[in-house]
């Protein structure tokens, strides 16, 4: 008889919420069938069986929240059939549950997600140097520091913070995590109201969005840009870009060729706080905001710097089709030193976009529209426009730096061969 067990899920991932089980007790099940479905703060995970024969016994139930190493379930051979030795442990493929994304591409298989190294106490998790001496120098496990990093990295500041007194929170039970959407007591409020329990996911984004506006000064400064060369280049460029690349020429490459100039002029803006220190990043992995069906994901476009815009499209419709289809691995999240957002796609003509966290700097895009513009003292024409936003971290960033850059993304843009030298 064999066991199905929680596996390794990647850096500082410790617990899953069953999600969803694909099979029954009595179930006949071959190796690598897909036995359950894990949900996580970041990503969703397929734990396959290991061996064939018949599901035995499954001991926890979808809602239930479970740890690595955790047994779920028991599968026994067939009758007349030895049982087949289990392979080496393998990593969960690991999924984003998202349902758009800006671009076609096609259906993506599912990467295996990394095991970390345990090879010493807190390995498995992603600290910064200054953090793990911290915690050496105070005794504290990293393993118990609840960091605010959404990948799971930990900072100085979270161990400096880190209450060991704190009780860890009991896991909760099925019936407290896996209820249904049940109609509230009509006395409570008056009228019908639907409940429903927050993901895993969802809960996630929300206390990481909260931490973030209470760690960070943060502050946003807006300008617009005069769409009017870029929709000139597309229309005359577009037809035989797609022909000679296979793929559209968008609006995203622009900007983030943009942005990558815009971050060569002012590098504390691809920069990070550590503690007492600023670890400016010498290479630019642009993040590439994309609306989720459980909420904001942002795949990382690596080394923006080094590519053509025929490369950054065909990179950032490789993301989002992995998105698309539940395929984008832990890896493809991490680690962006700066992201961009587009609330344009849905109509919003002006936000302000909350800092993804460490990073120090987010540019957010926005819906393109037709306004009256002054040409000169006598002229007035009507240009397409768009409002630009930048959310910054005051701390490390200054407001005269912060405006400067936003006034380089706006003159890049409205010079578009210039992003040929300065992107």
């Amino acid at each position: 008889m064999s066991e199905i067990t929680v596996p390794a899920m990647g850096e500082s991932i410790t617990e899953g919420t069953i999600f969803k089980w694909h099979v029954k007790e009595g179930d006949s099940v071959n190796i690598g069938d897909v036995l359950l479905e894990l949900e996580t703060d970041k990503v969703n995970l397929e734990i396959s069986a290991e061996s064939e024969g018949v599901v035995e016994k499954i001991l926890r139930q979808e809602g239930e929240n479970v740890t690595i190493g955790e047994v779920l379930g028991q599968i026994s051979p067939q009758e007349g059939v030895a049982s087949a030795p289990a392979p080496k442990a393998a990593e969960a493929p690991v999924s984003a549950q998202t349902e758009t994304a800006p671009a076609p591409a096609a259906e993506a298989s599912k990467p295996q997600a990394p095991v970390p190294a345990q090879n010493e106490e807190g390995a498995g998790l992603t600290a910064s140097p200054s953090a793990r001496k911290l915690a050496r120098e105070r005794g504290i496990d990293l393993d118990q520091v609840q960091g605010r990093d959404p990948i799971g990295r930990i900072y100085h500041d979270d161990v400096k913070n880190h209450n060991e007194a704190k009780p860890a929170a009991p896991s909760k039970s099925a019936a407290a995590t896996a209820a249904p959407a049940a109609q509230a007591p009509a006395a409570e409020y008056g009228k019908p109201v639907e409940r429903t329990r927050m993901s895993r996911r969802r809960q996630t984004i929300a206390n990481r969005l909260v931490e973030a506006q209470h760690t960070a000064a943060m502050l946003t400064t807006f300008n617009e840009v005069d769409m009017t060369a870029i929709l000139d280049v597309r229309k005359r460029r577009k037809q035989a870009f797609q022909e000679k690349h296979d793929v559209g020429l968008g609006f995203m490459s622009f900007f983030t060729k943009a942005v990558v100039g815009a971050l060569k002029r002012f590098p504390h803006l691809n920069a990070e706080i550590d503690g007492d220190d600023i670890v400016v990043k010498k290479f630019y992995d642009i993040g590439i905001a994309v609306s989720a069906k459980e909420g904001l994901v942002v795949p990382v476009v690596r080394d923006a710097d080094r590519l053509g815009f025929a490369e950054i499209e065909k990179e950032i419709g490789n993301l989002a089709a992995k998105a698309r289809n539940n395929a984008l691995s832990l890896s493809e999240l991490q680690g962006g030193t700066f992201t961009i957002t587009n609330g344009g796609v849905f109509g919003s003509l002006l936000s302000t976009p909350i800092l993804n966290t460490p990073q120090v700097g987010i540019l957010g895009m926005h819906k393109i529209q037709l306004r009256p513009v002054a040409i000169d003292a006598e002229r007035m024409e009507n240009r397409p426009m768009m409002y630009i936003a930048l959310s910054y971290d005051h701390r490390i960033v200054d407001g005269s730096e912060a405006v400067r850059f936003l006034v380089t993304v706006k003159e890049l843009l409205e010079d578009p061969e210039s992003l040929l030298l300065e992107g």
